[in-house]
């Protein structure tokens, strides 16, 4: 079975900012008509050009007008946590048709919001939609889809891959904080890829992770000293491999490691693309396919056929790149066993949802 790539190639964020303004509503239309389809996005303290998980989102917003199913998208920036309901309500008093809000951290407001704006669609990327599964039908959300992912999957595929590229069994992973599900879903799965891959031959591999819990929500996903530091440190004691997850954070992990000569392993987005910094040592990215899935979700929000509750979109990992020929063919037809087994549910990660 063919890898699940996806090429993030579609439009460059700087080059679109005109269409999108990080701090109003548009005025370039009028999204209280019924013709006119408007998609707005929130982010968490991210910033929009993270080169990760913020841009992915994004650029499945602007996938969406490229595709001819939005005629006007638009982010907003968030700065600060408080502004959470304020940054929403802005595009909800605008009339907009969907609001796409980024991050687990949203959760709770996105679903507030809703019951405000019963007539707009919203789309909580990394966010669960406990509600579906339990008996009560009083907490139903009827315009809310959480667009998830399985981290646990693509870190164990980028886990396996670091560890059987290693020369010195030893690799790591510098992380934003484990509070957030899908970020500890993503180091403890890179921990259960590489013991699985010693498992198949052989070996034992040193795997590092750490978490950047130190911090609040508005410093551990913007911390690019911290991961570089972090990152150095692990080398100090031999890591040959580094996994950055962590947005700004983990790129600063990933910077460092490619500045050093080490394989550097990237998350969200096939990063290769997005930072060119450390693209000549990028051996892959764990990838979750954030920009179709929020695209895909735009078009079945405007169609009708959108369904409240859990979306689950694709992970995978991405292409070798650069490094192509440094990969062993055996390697490779090892990965591809892998990545066929996760999706056929043979191979199991056997980490939990969330942190125990």
């Amino acid at each position: 079975m063919k890898k699940l790539y996806f090429v993030m190639a579609l439009l460059v964020v700087a080059s679109m900012v005109l269409t999108a303004c990080g701090s109003a509503a548009p005025s370039e239309a009028d999204c209280t008509k019924e013709d006119v389809f408007c998609v707005g996005l929130v982010t968490d303290v991210g910033k929009i050009n993270d080169k990760s998980f913020n841009q992915s989102a994004w650029e499945g917003a602007l996938k969406s007008q490229t595709d001819g199913v939005a005629d006007l998208v638009q982010f907003i920036e968030t700065a600060d946590a408080k502004d959470y309901a304020k940054n929403i309500g802005t595009f909800g008093d605008a009339g907009f048709d969907v609001i796409v809000t980024v991050g687990f951290a949203l959760g709770e407001a996105t679903v507030a919001a809703a019951a405000t704006y019963p007539d707009i669609s919203f789309i909580g990327v990394d966010q669960f939609q406990a509600w579906q599964y339990d008996d009560d039908a009083s907490n139903d959300v009827a315009n809310v889809t959480g667009l998830g992912f399985p981290e646990d999957q693509a870190g164990f595929l980028v886990g396996a891959l670091a560890a059987m590229m290693s020369e010195s069994h030893k690799i790591g992973a510098v992380c934003g904080t484990d509070v957030v599900p899908p970020v500890w879903r993503f180091g403890e799965g890179y921990k259960a890829g590489a013991a699985y891959a010693d498992g198949m031959n052989d070996t034992t591999t040193e795997v590092f992770v750490v978490y950047h819990s130190d911090v609040g929500f508005d410093k551990t996903f913007t911390d690019p000293e911290w991961g570089a530091q972090t990152a150095k440190s692990m080398m100090d004691q031999g890591a040959d491999a580094i996994f950055g997850c962590g947005g700004l954070t983990g790129n600063g992990a990933i910077t460092a490691a490619a500045q050093a000569g080490k394989y550097a392993i990237g998350v969200d987005a096939d990063q290769y693309l997005t930072l060119p910094e450390a693209a000549p040592r990028m051996l892959s990215s764990a990838m979750k396919l954030i920009t179709p899935g929020v695209a895909d979700l735009v078009a079945a929000a405007k169609d009708g056929s959108i369904v409240a509750g859990n979306f689950t979109g694709l992970a995978g990992y991405a292409p070798f790149h650069d490094l192509e020929s440094e990969v062993p063919a055996e390697v490779k037809a090892e990965m591809e066993k892998i990545n066929t087994g996760l999706l056929d549910g043979s191979i199991l990660t056997n980490v939990s949802p969330v942190k125990p």
